[in-house]
């Protein structure tokens, strides 16, 4: 399996454990990589994206709601909402995968982690969601992240 692909999985894992039990999400990241170990460069694509989510969440998860209504976020699956959360920050905010590898490589993900509707519904509102990137990118970037998801985002963060 490629590196990217396994650095995305055990990022998902890590968000899923920090969304559903509120752990420090690099101390889960730790135990996942103790787990499943990557190369340095899958550790630093994961980390970043970690990193990324964390700061960027509160935007992304406006606009997850915008273009999904009829799946409110604290309803939508865990998994289904990190999935979104991780192709939107890699395409939206990221931007260094192209929006059709972010979305192919989400649907992946949907396919082994989400239920039998879940990749047709991460495609559904990814591809809304790509449609729209050019606004979506100035809309999600053109503040700061929050203070406090920042704070947290750094306190997690174990020393290198």
């Amino acid at each position: 399996m490629k590196t990217r692909r396994r650095a995305r999985r055990v990022t998902l894992e890590t968000l899923y454990e920090y969304d559903l039990a509120n752990h420090p999400a690099f101390e889960v990241f730790a135990r996942r990589l103790a787990d499943h170990p990557l190369e340095t460069a899958g550790i630093e694509f994961a980390r970043g994206l970690i990193e990324g989510i964390l700061r960027y969440q509160k935007r992304m998860d406006e606009l997850i709601a915008r273009y999904a209504p009829e799946w409110p976020l604290d309803q939508m699956a865990v998994i289904d909402r990190n999935i979104l959360r991780m192709a939107i920050y890699e395409f939206l905010v990221d931007q260094e995968t192209p929006v059709k590898v972010a979305i192919n490589e989400a649907v992946e993900l949907a396919k082994i982690y989400g239920s039998d509707s879940a990749p047709r519904f991460v495609n559904g509102v990814l591809g809304t969601l790509a449609d729209r990137a050019s606004e979506l990118r100035e809309e999600v970037l053109l503040e700061t992240p929050d203070t406090a998801q920042e704070k947290t985002a750094a306190q997690e963060q174990p020393a290198t």
